[in-house]
């Protein structure tokens, strides 16, 4: 296996500092919003279809870089490896959306109401709790499956890329049909009834669209310009596009939610415990349980549990902005999700590899592989051992 040098060097500078950014986003937002208040409010009134343009662009912007890297032909390879993308599916669409409902109710419906005041109405006309609307972005965010971003996470993991490729593209690929009924399904249960028409809407422009530009654009560059060209010039161009354009679009919503921040500053506080919690349980149950009853190797088990684990943060906050409003609570939640997504993903990542010996194929080269490794040929000598000395002892009798 070749030995890969990891270091933070790995992470792009905006992604390296993603965390610092977003905070320099909230304190942006709300110097903003309090310096020229109307600012947001007048770009978010150039619309179509109730869609704002200038939100649009910038959201377009945020998750097209983010499909062009994918290579949706590796979708073909996933009938060779059903076990590792058959789990990640199954934490995707099963364990994680009904594990967020479930942790974002207990605490933000039932522990935390008290500590989020308030009502707000939302782009659909509806007045409700602050704390429904933020239980809202949080069910959406954990729907979302995380996509390009597992690449570095499985990377930093020494996990396995062409598995990771694949069940990206695969997840991708559902996303475009599940997302938006599930999301419906749930929301309704927390009491927010969304129509999943307007869900479906905004997947349709914010990952189905981004989806098929992305692929096409793939493909003609890499046919008239090739793939070396594609890689080492298209992908280092439009690769900082993706976090500009987010950090754009956090700063106008941190314009109209600065004041619930000011009057009340722990509300990102409470919003993400919820999350990391729900986070770190579904990685760990993959990890820790299911992906060692399927016998994966290590290097199939990092990746498919580091997706299950983290989020489409960019699909979330699109949904969210569409639905509920640029300045709406749900909004502010998923970007809470962006707030803890690098700190948390990296230390899923030193958990990985601090337990990869806890997998029979592991190919690290760590101290706890390698005992492993030998405690297995101590068992196959001492086998070996076992049946000469039961050879010899036949042989005697004879």
């Amino acid at each position: 296996m070749v030995e890969r040098k990891i270091t933070s060097k790995n992470l792009s500078f905006f992604e390296k500092y993603l965390t610092v950014f977003v905070f320099i986003c909230i304190i942006a937002g709300i110097l903003l919003g309090r310096s020229i208040p109307q600012l947001a409010v007048t770009l978010d009134t150039y619309t179509v279809f109730n869609v704002s343009i200038p939100i649009a662009i910038a959201l377009f912007f945020m998750v097209y870089p983010i499909m062009v890297k994918i290579d949706f032909g590796q979708v073909l390879k996933a009938a060779k490896t059903p076990k590792p993308v058959g789990l990640t599916l199954f934490l995707n669409w099963v364990i994680a959306p009904f594990s967020t409902f479930l942790i974002a109710w207990f605490f933000l419906g039932y522990l935390f109401p008290g500590f989020l005041p308030g009502t707000e109405v939302i782009a659909t006309g509806q007045q409700i709790e602050l704390w429904r609307s933020y239980l809202a972005g949080v069910i959406i965010l954990g729907i979302a499956p995380c996509t390009a971003m597992v690449l570095m996470w499985n990377y930093l993991a020494r996990g396995n890329d062409g598995l990771t490729l694949v069940m990206i593209a695969v997840n991708s690929l559902i996303m475009v049909v599940i997302y938006a009924p599930l999301t419906s399904f749930l929301s309704g249960i927390s009491q927010v009834p969304l129509p999943w028409q307007t869900i479906a809407f905004s997947v349709a422009i914010y990952v189905f669209f981004p989806l098929v530009t992305g692929y096409y654009s793939r493909k003609l560059i890499i046919k008239y310009r090739g793939w070396a060209w594609f890689e080492r010039r298209f992908l280092r161009f439009i690769q900082p596009i993706s976090i500009m354009a987010l950090l754009a679009t956090l700063i106008l919503l941190f314009t109209f939610k600065g004041e619930v921040i000011v009057n009340n500053p722990l509300t990102i506080f409470w919003i993400a415990i919820p999350i990391f919690v729900n986070a770190v349980f579904v990685y760990s149950i993959s990890f820790f349980f299911l992906a060692r009853k399927l016998k994966l190797s290590y290097e199939d088990a990092a990746p498919a549990s580091m997706i299950g684990a983290s989020n489409h943060f960019e699909v979330a906050i699109a949904t969210t902005i569409l639905i509920f409003g640029l300045g709406s609570g749900a909004a502010l939640a998923t970007v809470v999700g962006v707030l803890i997504e690098v700190p948390l993903m990296l230390m899923l990542v030193a958990i990985s590899k601090r337990y990869c010996g806890l997998y029979e194929e592991c190919n690290l080269g760590a101290p706890q592989c390698m005992e492993k490794s030998h405690e297995k040929e101590v068992e196959v000598c001492e086998e070996e051992e076992e049946h000469i000395k039961c050879d010899i002892e036949e042989f005697s009798d004879k």
